[in-house]
């Protein structure tokens, strides 16, 4: 009988891993895109025009980010969770009910939101940011907030079903390959910097309708959107549990971009744009992690629904390890050679502030790795009051921090309160995951190859960290020598799991490519 149980254990944890390496391989290729292509089109801004119109963009980006956030009422979270929970228990009369609502709710809020953005544009830019500047891209961006509010929403109901390739194709591949395609066409025809928010809205337009296209085939319009299922128990189920998600996701959205909001209320938009591309390298560290949950999420439910905890505890530790083990010579190298970084890629010369407040941040989202995906447990064992609470918190203590450390360090007073912020809120989130579940993120095989490369690696190349720019092929090949000799600790110090042997299994049916040799080395060190 224990056997037995054990053994549906394993089967459980193997299946559920299969379908989080399955999504989160796509998402992961979609993510590299997606990263990318907003790098290029920060350096064709910030490179074209200044790091004040990167300012610019930036703020105006956040300012859409945070309209689209009130305007989903938290329903991208809680209508992922209650379908793949309804799917778990079988439910399926409920999912479309949950899809309904969500929709019809989100498209009235977002038009409302936007209407107010627009008729309201000149008193947010002056008043709030006194940068006139900011009112036309305002206006101009308020009409693409629908659109983006609308593809979240839709893609979110896929990931109830597990299907990750909607948020790949529309989300990150179409919506900002079309923006890096209509901003090239810009530079070709030397239009005016405006032209960058009609770009913006027009990706977020055409993106949303191919979304459409895509989802609407052999469905009924009049039969999945009525206002009747707005009465519905399943309506009011979802809302109680999304309200809560909308607090968490306002306040994580604080966390996130308080700095950026600050410094552009104290300082300049200069200032805003060299912060924020500091910030947009350090998130290079933690994007796997973005990948991941994605398509964890949605699992994870299905598993609680389930009462499946020992899988719930294992599946958590061997994510936290993946992510970190991607990660971690990344960071050692953006946190070491940050003047190199900043300069091959933004042409960032002699910016002292701009690399310290890159290597805080860094440090920041590597921490935020180790921790593992807490937020996403606990959304999925149903703790979103607690999330909301203790995201609160931070969220106040975030604002605190911004309000006296900015004012005196600038950029590097954003940076810290950031990087405070983020690794309090994981901390809290850790805490309560490990009370409620006993689920530990740090494994022994995570521990030993991670202390092993820090102590190898960093004091072997410190000499070299003199404030110098190495030239663009040395630097590349100092990244791929991090992560071989990562990976060649891992394989020495026996730090290999037998999931990670399934994991190839899955790589190896995916690729139809028979890569078994590697397999049965790699399982003499597990």
């Amino acid at each position: 009988m224990i056997e037995t149980k054990v053994t549906d254990e394993k089967k459980e944890i193997k299946q559920s891993l299969e379908k989080v390496v399955k999504g989160t391989g796509f998402v992961f290729f979609g993510n590299i895109i997606s990263m990318f292509l907003w790098l290029v089109t920060s350096i064709i801004i910030t490179r074209v025009w200044s790091y004040e119109y990167f300012g610019i963009v930036s703020l105006l980006t956040v300012i859409i980010n945070v309209s689209a956030v009130l305007s989903s009422l938290g329903l991208r979270q809680g209508v992922t969770r209650s379908i793949a929970i309804s799917r778990g228990k079988k439910e399926y009369q409920k999912i479309v009910s949950y899809i309904s609502t969500s929709i019809i709710l989100v498209l009235i809020t977002s038009f409302i939101i936007a209407v107010f953005l627009f008729i309201f544009s000149e008193q947010i830019a002056l008043t709030i940011f006194n940068e006139s500047a900011l009112i036309i891209p305002l206006r101009i961006s308020s009409f693409g907030l629908p659109f983006l509010v609308l593809i979240d929403i839709i893609v979110s109901i896929y990931l109830g079903f597990d299907d990750t390739r909607p948020i790949v194709y529309y989300r990150s591949l179409v919506m900002m390959g079309l923006f890096t395609i209509f901003l090239l066409i810009i530079l070709l025809f030397d239009l005016e910097f405006i032209s960058v928010f009609y770009a913006y809205v027009l990706s977020m337009a055409l993106a949303f309708t191919l979304l459409i296209i895509r989802s609407t085939k052999g469905i009924s319009y009049k039969k999945l959107i009525k206002r009747e299922r707005l009465k519905t128990p399943e309506a009011k189920q979802l809302l109680i549990f999304s309200l809560p998600l909308l607090g968490t996701a306002m306040l994580q959205f604080i966390i996130t971009w308080t700095d950026t909001i600050m410094l552009g209320i104290i300082k300049t938009t200069a200032e805003v744009g060299l912060y924020n591309l500091s910030h947009s390298l350090a998130t290079l560290v933690s994007f796997p992690l973005g990948a991941l949950i994605t398509i964890y999420l949605p699992i994870l439910s299905g598993l609680y629904a389930k009462r499946k905890f020992t899988e719930i505890k294992r599946i958590f530790a061997i994510i936290t390890k993946w992510i970190c083990s991607i990660t971690l010579p990344l960071f050692i190298f953006i946190f070491l050679f940050s003047e190199t970084v900043l300069y091959h890629l933004f042409g960032i010369v002699n910016s002292q502030m701009a690399v310290i407040a890159l290597r805080i941040l860094s440090l920041a989202f590597i921490i935020n790795n180790f921790v593992g995906p807490c937020g996403s447990t606990l959304v999925a064992m149903g703790y979103s009051r607690f999330i909301m609470f203790s995201t609160l918190s931070t969220a106040i203590l975030n604002i605190i921090l911004n309000l006296f450390l900015i004012p005196f360090f600038s950029i590097i007073g954003a940076a810290l309160a950031s990087s405070i912020s983020i690794i309090s809120i994981n901390l809290i989130k850790f805490s309560k995951l490990y009370k409620v579940s006993g689920a530990q993120p740090i494994s022994k095989n995570l521990a030993k190859p991670t202390l092993i490369f820090i102590l190898l690696v960093i004091p072997a190349l410190l000499f070299l960290q003199q404030g110098q720019i190495l030239n663009g092929p040395i630097t590349i090949g100092i990244l791929f020598l991090f992560y071989i000799i990562y990976f060649g600790i891992i394989i020495v110090s026996k730090s290999i799991d037998k999931e990670d042997i399934d994991l190839l299994m899955t790589v190896e049916k995916k690729m139809g490519k028979n890569i078994r040799r590697i397999r049965k080395f790699l399982s003499k060190f597990v």
